[in-house]
């Protein structure tokens, strides 16, 4: 499954070099153009027929992390997150470090060791270290080096028929939907970008873009399902097997109110199940997209995911499907002539 490949897959916000290997590799012999711009965004290309709309489906290739910020003289390593990193889950965590995947462990001081006051709030990030077995600074320096990222040592795999279990689903769900989707031919102008730095500030696809100017922009995510028994259902942004979310407005767009029919419209003739993100917080690479230019008219269509951010997230393979479901649907609508905009506003 190349979900799997990819969930285990290194690619921390500024070092996603293996990922962008693997997903290279991938699409390389279904696209007619691939390159790398200088931010380290993948882009490629497949032809189609110019009288149709450009479209640009994009996908984020980074994830949360930490970053190795001191080598102690004890041979431990000081971090710090890299995004939104949540420091309550990360202790005794089992973490990679480096191109070289250097095994380690989130370590801090024993429980029986901290006061009172200590264990009834997180240990903050200054309190937490990790351990790769080095006895000194010399030895940890021939294994590690300043700068050098690490992330979870998560392994992919089912729960149950319909669940699976990994990290970074936040955005390699979406990574995952854009390859199958260049592997098939749609008779317009494709764009796909995987991108970088999104978990840091939306840094890549809006750069990617601006050298693009598509017509059209979807926005693939990963996006958070707090369908769990504390949580209020009114105060669930997604819901787990309700298939792919769309988002109505959040902090950084509201998307454009045609192309989001379309989509819609698209869903309801192919019988796909979808609903629609409740929450308005937080933003996707669609926020840095849709300013561009003269505006490129975005949308953004999103896997929930249980636990997001975390070391271990869920996923469910009906919504996965869905969601590739109605991209491709809608990509066949368009190179039939179906769907366009009409820039005249």
């Amino acid at each position: 499954m190349l979900l799997d490949k990819l969930s285990e897959a290194v690619g921390v916000s500024g070092a996603e070099y293996e990922i962008r290997d693997l997903i290279k590799e991938e699409v390389k012999d279904y696209v007619n153009e691939i390159k790398t711009d200088s931010l380290g965004n993948l882009i490629v290309y497949k032809d189609g027929d110019s009288s149709l709309p450009t479209l640009l489906l994009s996908a984020h290739m980074d994830e949360i992390g930490l970053m190795i910020t001191k080598i102690e003289k004890n041979g431990l390593l000081s971090f710090k997150p890299v995004g939104a990193v949540d420091k309550r889950v990360l202790i005794s965590k089992k973490v990679v470090v480096g191109k070289d995947k250097v095994p380690g462990i989130i370590g801090a001081k024993a429980i029986h060791l901290q006061k009172s006051s200590e264990r009834k709030r997180p240990l903050k990030i200054k309190q937490l270290y990790i351990d790769i077995g080095a006895n000194d600074q010399k030895t940890a320096k021939k294994l590690v080096n300043l700068g050098d990222t690490a992330t979870f040592a998560t392994k992919f795999s089912e729960l149950g028929e319909k669940t699976v279990k990994g990290k970074a689903f936040d955005d390699r769900v979406g990574c995952s939907i854009l390859v199958e989707l260049l592997k098939k031919d749609y008779d317009f102008p494709f764009y796909g970008v995987f991108a970088v730095q999104e978990e840091v500030g939306l840094r890549g696809a809006g750069v990617a873009a601006y050298d693009i100017e598509p017509d059209l922009a979807i926005i693939l995510e990963g996006t958070t399902a707090s369908d769990v028994p504390e949580s209020k259902e009114h105060a669930y942004s997604t819901t787990v097997g309700k298939g792919p979310a769309l988002t109505m407005m959040d902090m950084t767009i509201i998307p454009n109110k045609e192309l989001l029919q379309g989509i819609i419209k698209t869903a309801d003739e192919n019988q796909i199940d979808y609903q629609f993100r409740r929450s308005t917080s937080a933003g996707t690479d669609a926020g840095k997209v849709h300013l561009l230019k003269e505006g490129i008219p975005t949308v953004v269509i999103s896997l929930p995911v249980r636990y997001i951010h975390s070391p271990i997230s869920l996923l469910n393979l009906d919504d996965y499907q869905a969601a590739k479901g109605l991209v491709d649907k809608f990509c066949e609508k368009i190179a039939q002539g179906g769907f366009s905009i009409e820039r005249d506003y």
